[in-house]
């Protein structure tokens, strides 16, 4: 299991962590497998999302807003019931599989730690699992093999 601390700066904030994620997974050496990203905390969360437009973001956290408010009527006598149901409608993890020692995701995804109640110091945990059911060498020359998304993508840039 690994850790990295993430401090946010304001009481709503998506933070880019793929680096980050990207990191640990090649450090692992697993070449087929699934990473597992977990949030321990109950007013903030993870997602995948669009990472070349920061206004998806800002219209992500904006929405949000709308859909739950601050300073809304709630029970929860500590003020920040938002920040609660907000964390649970965005998860509290994400796994998302390794092929070829590296995230299988699409070219514009980004992993995001949701800060719904900041500014604080976090912590995310990340599992890296391998899946591969042998220990045998990947040979990338087998015919009929699964490509990475990413490769898959750039190929069909390179014919369009």
């Amino acid at each position: 299991m690994h850790s990295f601390s993430v401090t946010s700066s304001q009481r709503t904030e998506f933070i880019d962590i793929t680096r980050q994620i990207e990191d640990i997974v090649h450090g692992s050496g697993i070449e087929e497998g699934l990473c597992h990203i977990f949030v321990p905390h109950t007013t903030a969360g993870i997602t995948v999302n669009e990472n070349a437009d920061p206004s998806v973001r800002k219209d992500i956290m904006e929405t949000l807003e709308k859909l739950v408010p601050w300073h809304g009527k709630y029970s929860h006598a500590e003020g920040n019931a938002a920040a609660h149901i907000k964390a649970s409608l965005a998860g509290c993890s994400q796994t998302i599989p390794v092929a070829r020692g590296t995230l299988n995701m699409g070219i514009w995804q980004g992993i995001y730690f949701c800060e719904f109640d900041g500014p604080r110091d976090r912590q995310v945990l990340v599992q890296v699992i391998n899946t591969q059911s042998s220990p045998l060498h990947h040979d990338e020359s087998r015919p009929g093999e699964p490509k990475n998304y990413n490769q898959l993508e750039e190929e069909e840039r390179d014919t369009a």
